[in-house]
């Protein structure tokens, strides 16, 4: 039994365990001036800040050979799977399909929609369109899971209270133990940050774990992936 330090208490990697990471929407409309996290008026240099941390956690995963899926909300160009009631909502200047420096915003395709650079997937590294704030909702990532035999996630990515928490709690229902990666996530606010990791691990993980980059890295350096043969 493999162990990695955690809030509220230690997160088990039983021998028959397999582990995936999952980055969510680590993409240039969240990341950068001109995106749409810019337009609606928040610091973008908030979500900046763990690019390099999260860098570290994703090589330290590409090293352990363990399954890596990349999220990246967006719609379809003629926005028929994105519903009124999300569109409409928020009464900005610019909503999503509108032109914006990076191209219409939040439709796939668009450079907007596009991964970072710095995190950009590898060859083999599965990357997931996701229409709703869940990576669960209306996409394959659950068959891709199982078909990979995986009963733990790491997650992280943006925001913390809004994709990160939504896809930690679907992931909770549908019975992975789930370990949200504290300095590998965050929000545009950062009471709503502290609030999440709270939430999460409130009544004995109720929606699962909370530990810092060093602690899983530590952890995975003493365990042994049962996909590896």
């Amino acid at each position: 039994m493999t162990v990695i330090s955690a809030q509220p208490y230690d997160y088990e990697l039983p021998e028959d365990s397999n582990i995936a990471l999952i980055v969510i929407d680590m993409q240039r409309d969240f990341m950068e001036l001109g995106g749409f996290g810019d337009i609606l008026g928040n610091d973008v240099s908030l979500l900046q800040a763990i690019v390099p941390t999260l860098k570290r956690l994703l090589d330290g995963c590409r090293s352990r050979h363990l399954p890596i899926f990349h999220t990246t909300e967006g719609h379809q160009p003629d926005l028929s799977d994105c519903p009124v009631s999300k569109l409409k909502r928020g009464k900005g200047k610019l909503t999503i399909g509108d032109a914006a420096p990076m191209g219409r915003i939040l439709v796939l395709g668009e450079p907007g929609n596009g991964i970072i650079p710095e995190l950009a997937p590898l060859p083999g590294e599965i990357v997931i369109s996701k229409p709703g704030k869940g990576a669960f909702y209306n996409t394959n990532l659950e068959p891709l899971l199982k078909e990979r035999n995986v009963t733990h996630l790491l997650i992280t990515g943006v925001t913390t209270e809004v994709c990160v928490q939504t896809t930690m709690r679907e992931a909770n229902d549908r019975g992975y133990e789930c370990l949200l990666v504290e300095d590998a996530t965050e929000s545009y606010f950062p009471e709503f940050k502290r609030s999440t990791l709270e939430m999460v691990r409130a009544q004995g993980g109720i929606i699962g774990w909370t530990a810092t980059t060093d602690r899983v890295l530590q952890g995975l350096r003493s365990w042994s992936n049962p996909a590896i043969v």
